[in-house]
């Protein structure tokens, strides 16, 4: 899986990078077919009251449907926890209704398999 990690309104250190590839290259335990991630992390905007409200930002590329997800929080590392945390179950439900699509394939392959024996 390819990941490319963007920094928005912050400087991208080593560990944030590190820590982003390494809850990012996780979710390929739950869905085996993950194309590419596209991952923003960043701040919000500079003008909240109460301090800097970190963004992160995920869109997944997979077979079928690109899976988006995009969290607010105080820290930045709570952010991408939050992310991965939405995405793992996002690709479970994904990889779920693929499934049920195969598997109606498999009754309909089964179905048409089938030979009738008609007596006159």
């Amino acid at each position: 899986m390819q990941i490319k990690i963007t920094g928005r309104g912050i400087e991208l250190t080593d560990a944030i990078r590190d820590y982003t590839e390494k809850k990012i290259n996780g979710l390929s335990k739950f869905y085996y077919n993950i194309i590419r991630a596209d991952v923003v992390v960043g701040v919000e905007s500079h003008h909240h009251l109460k301090g800097d409200i970190f963004l992160a930002e995920c869109r997944l590329y997979v077979p079928g449907k690109d899976v988006f997800a995009s969290k607010n929080e105080k820290t930045l590392y709570k952010a991408i926890d939050k992310i991965r945390d939405y995405l793992e179950q996002e690709l479970k439900k994904h990889k779920a209704r693929q499934n049920v699509g195969e598997e109606k394939k498999n009754i309909r392959k089964k179905r048409g398999m089938k030979e009738y024996r008609v007596e006159i």
